[in-house]
């Protein structure tokens, strides 16, 4: 279904006429929208694995909207967030922004910027996930590796030769030559290049 491809739109306001408006509008535009009316009840409820981004206000009951910024950070949860809020000013936009939100906006707010901020964080949420899937897959190929083979595969990306590797490690050339041809077929690949970058961790 087209909604649930678009990735989820959290909103937490405790204001009702502002949850109501903001689901409206963004299920209008094939999101999957989930609201709450506070930061606690969403921080027990959202699912950071998820493809999603946060639409919070400033200033509610309880924890407010400066506050669950600061906790997702202390979680290591990067989803992109934007604040909306009815009374802004210049330093706490900016206080937020150096924090990693994506912007700052007044109510009431312009529909179509909205929709543009929507887009533009699902998009980054769903490269961060891609990432994070890609690096996953990177860890669990490497940990197919014995101990040996680990040191054999650092000397090769340091650019060490067959002879160089058996000298420093202290075992033969065909011992080195045979861990090579493990280390290529346990990571799949068929090529040093592809190799070195599965390594480094560098996008295929």
């Amino acid at each position: 279904m087209k909604t649930a491809n678009k990735g989820t739109v959290y909103v937490v306001d405790d204001d009702e006429a502002v949850r109501d408006s903001l689901q409206w509008l963004l299920e209008g535009n094939d999101y999957r929208v989930r609201c709450f009316e506070s930061a606690e009840s969403f921080l027990t409820r959202f699912d950071p694995r998820e493809v999603a981004c946060l639409i919070v206000d400033v200033r509610m009951p309880g924890m407010n909207g400066l506050e669950l910024q600061d906790e997702l950070l202390h979680r290591g949860c990067s989803m992109p967030l934007v604040f909306i809020t009815g009374h802004g000013d210049v330093p706490m936009a900016v206080d937020t922004m150096k924090k990693g939100a994506i912007d700052f906006i007044e109510k009431p707010f312009n529909e179509v910027v909205l929709r543009d901020l929507v887009d533009r964080m699902l998009q980054k949420a769903r490269l961060t996930a891609d990432q994070q899937q890609a690096e996953a897959s990177r860890g669990a190929l490497l940990g197919r590796l014995t101990a040996r083979e680990s040191q054999v595969l650092e000397r090769i990306v340091a650019g060490r030769l067959n002879k160089q590797i058996a000298d420093d490690l202290n075992i033969s050339i065909k011992t080195v030559e045979a861990h090579r041809a493990n280390i290529m077929e346990k990571l799949n690949v068929s090529t040093v290049a592809d190799l070195l970058k599965i390594a480094l961790g560098a996008p295929k």
